[in-house]
Formats: structure tokens, C-alpha cells, sequence
């Protein structure tokens, strides 16, 4: 098992350590997984991600590499005018095998006209690059800087007030900057425009994988420590706290975000909820660009179907070869993908409150509820309700479900924020 730069740290502040995508990582700190996965719905978190493979792609021909290889249209995938990809911009979307199946989920970052930051999940670096070397006609550039690259992430409400603390000219770089947008940059990546007062050159993106309001820090290797440590400080009087993969994995399920090789994988990527990660045209029935992989999405039935589920209180089934999904009559109908319980939310009256919604009752203090994805036979409606179960005595009944925890706040404007 591969350790990250902040592994140390970690361990001599109490986290429970596993193996996770080839490293070491802290599950949890010592205050517990409910408390962390609260702090990033009413404060911050912050999260070692230096786990996660960087891919850079540059010169001629970069852009024609990654519109074939990648299914999202780079000429067509900004906001809601679907504006082409450009400087400054990101966007997600799945690397798919010629057969229709996901490889990798991505975040695709245009640095320039001919230079582009991929990052993939943990171990995938290599397929990445792999698979873009495998089509790549024109020359450009593929580097695999997996394990060369800093990142942590710091999410929830507060984030925006911990880095205006740290930046130099905050206001500056914080001007302009939408959901899906950077600025900056690091050694060769990007620009250095963007630094901390101590002089730290970083890249700073307005993504993440919660749900909720913050930021991906990218940098220098060898500057991780350095950054996770003036992050931490700076937000200990706003409440921030280390925060570990359980409560990564309960805070992205609430916000009905997959787990690339859980929630998408060795199947079609199709009848899910992200279909805005492909390329469709505007009436869903063809794509407005030729990608790998495109052609089997296209020619597949409607025989399985992924979707997003929340129960009525904290309890959980364990995934495993073992647990399946039934209709009310018991008949088995499907798998159970993610199973994971959002401590910010309850139920009122059955319906869905967070404690970061506005219209919640004075009284409310939330109990759980539990959420994931199920992949099942056919496409149930919102509000359909199946059981989760293991298959001998312990049975779950959950609701199908659009979305799950209400009032998150990754898009709200920054000006909201700061």
C-alpha cells in the first residue's frame, strides 16, 4: 500500500487508517464520522485527497484527444448556454471501454488552448494515460504525474472566509469565480498567479465531491503539508475539521454523487443520474459529438437502470455479494451499489429536511437517513418504494428518489459566500 505525503500527520492525529484505491487513508479523526460530516454542512471540512492521479495533456492536438477519448462536448459543456470549454473552466464527465462500460469518472480542467489537467480517481493514472496514448494521432503530450502532484479540498460554508484568510489578493482571485471554474496554478500546470501570502503558488478550483460549497486545492508536491496545515489553522476558529473517507462517502451519497467503480463500472453507462456527464444532443436520443465508447451506449436496451434511493431513518445494509434489492412483494429486482446514512437530514412529516434548510422546523435536529444507489431491472418512479435487505432477517424499506438532501450549497454565488 502506497502512503500519502500527510500520512504521518494522520496518524499521530488519531485517524483510523485502511487501505482505499492502493493507499493508506484516514477513514475517521477521533471526534467521529457524524461530526465530521456535520462540519461540512454547517462548516468546513478539509480532506487529504493526494490520493487522486493527475493526467496532463498538452500541444498539438490535446483538445481533438480528449473531445474523442472524453464524453462530455468540450465545444458545447459550459453552463446553461452550454458555452464551449475554455480557460478557466472544468467539467465532469467518464472515460468509457469501447464496450459502453466506465473506465474512469473525470474532471477535465482547460489550462490553455493546448494544455489540459485530467484528474482521475486513485490508481487510474496509468489506464488514463494508457487509454489516451491508444488514440493519440496527433503527437500531444501525455504525462502521468501520478504521486507528483499536491491535493487537498477544503468544503462547506466557511470555506470561501478559511482561504480569503490565506490568499493573497482573495478578493482578486475570488472575483468571477462560478461553480466548475479555477484559477492559478503550480510548477509547470496552469499559471501562478494565484499564491498564498507565503508565497505558495496553487491551483484553487470550485469543485469538490460533497454537495456542498468549497474548494480543491491543488499544488506542488512538496508543498501538502505546508498548505493542509494553514488551512486547518486558519479554520479552527470557523469550526473546520479534518475529516476522513466515511464522511467523504455519506456526504457525496447525500448529494447523489457516484463512487467511480461502485456506482459506475463494468456496465453500460446509461439510465443513471448523470447522463449529464455525456454528450447528448437536446432531445436525449443521440450525441452531438463521436466519442469511444458512444456507439454501444447508443445500441443498448433499457434493462438496467441506477437510482438514487433515501430511507425513512439511520439504518444501513452493509453491501456485499449477499444484499439485494426487492419489490414490496419480495421479488429481487436488482443490486444495492451504495448504502451509506446522511447525518445532516431526517425526515418531517416524510418529507426530506436538512439541517441547512431554510424552511426547516425551529425544533428539527436530525436523526439520519440512510441513501445510496440501487441498480435494479426497471425504472421506478420517484417516491416507489423497494427493500434493501441481506437476505436473511434484516430488511430496509426506502424510497426512490430525484435527490436527496436539500439546501446544499456548491453552487450558490461566491458573493453568497465570502
Amino acid at each position: 500500500m502506497k502512503k500519502t505525503v500527510l500520512y504521518d500527520w494522520h496518524v499521530q492525529n488519531g485517524a483510523n487508517m485502511a487501505p482505499f484505491g492502493q493507499y493508506e487513508m484516514p477513514l475517521w479523526y477521533t471526534g467521529g464520522v457524524k461530526a465530521e460530516h456535520l462540519a461540512v454542512i454547517q462548516s468546513g471540512g478539509v480532506f487529504d485527497t493526494s490520493h487522486m492521479a493527475v493526467v496532463t495533456v498538452s500541444g498539438k492536438g490535446s483538445r481533438d484527444l480528449l473531445q474523442y477519448c472524453f464524453s462530455k462536448d468540450m465545444d458545447r459543456c459550459v453552463g446553461l448556454k452550454k458555452a464551449p470549454l475554455h480557460d478557466g473552466r472544468c467539467v465532469y464527465g467518464v472515460f468509457l471501454n469501447e464496450d459502453g462500460t466506465v473506465l474512469d469518472d473525470a474532471i477535465v480542467y482547460q489550462l490553455s488552448a493546448d494544455q489540459f489537467m485530467v484528474v482521475v480517481n486513485a490508481g487510474m493514472g496509468a489506464d488514463i494515460a494508457e487509454r489516451l496514448n491508444a488514440h493519440n494521432k496527433q503527437g500531444a503530450e501525455v504525462r502521468d504525474l501520478t504521486d507528483n502532484a499536491g491535493k487537498m479540498d477544503i468544503q462547506g460554508p466557511v470555506a470561501g472566509k478559511v482561504m480569503a484568510t490565506l490568499l493573497e489578493n482573495s478578493g482578486e482571485v475570488f472575483q468571477g469565480m462560478a461553480y466548475f471554474s479555477f484559477k492559478g496554478g503550480f510548477d509547470d500546470i496552469g499559471s501562478s498567479a494565484v499564491k498564498l501570502k507565503d508565497g505558495t503558488p496553487v491551483l484553487l478550483s470550485r469543485t469538490g465531491y460533497t454537495g456542498e460549497f468549497g474548494f480543491e486545492i491543488f499544488m506542488a508536491r512538496d508543498q501538502l503539508a505546508n498548505v493542509w496545515q494553514q488551512v486547518l489553522d486558519a479554520g479552527a476558529s470557523f469550526g473546520v475539521l479534518p475529516c476522513g473517507l466515511a464522511a467523504r462517502d455519506s456526504l457525496r451519497a447525500g448529494a447523489v454523487l457516484p463512487l467511480s467503480h461502485q456506482d459506475v463500472g463494468n456496465w453500460l453507462f446509461k439510465n443513471n443520474p448523470w447522463q449529464f456527464a455525456l454528450a447528448w444532443d437536446d432531445e436525449q436520443k443521440s450525441f452531438t459529438k463521436s466519442f469511444f465508447g458512444a456507439d454501444a451506449v447508443l445500441k443498448a436496451g433499457d434493462d438496467e437502470f441506477t437510482l438514487a434511493f433515501a430511507g425513512f431513518d439511520p439504518r444501513k445494509i452493509v453491501v456485499s455479494e449477499g444484499t439485494f434489492v426487492t419489490n414490496l412483494d419480495g421479488e429481487q429486482i436488482g443490486t444495492i451499489l451504495t448504502c451509506a446514512t446522511d447525518m445532516a437530514i431526517g425526515r418531517v412529516d416524510g418529507e426530506v429536511i436538512s439541517i441547512a434548510s431554510a424552511d426547516k422546523p425551529e425544533d428539527f435536529v436530525p436523526k439520519g437517513v440512510s441513501c445510496g444507489f440501487v441498480k435494479v431491472r426497471e425504472n421506478l418512479a420517484p417516491g416507489t418504494e423497494v427493500i434493501l435487505t441481506d437476505g436473511k432477517r434484516k430488511k430496509i424499506k426506502v424510497e426512490i428518489r430525484g435527490d436527496v438532501r436539500p439546501g446544499r450549497t456548491a453552487r450558490r454565488p461566491m458573493k453568497e459566500m465570502v
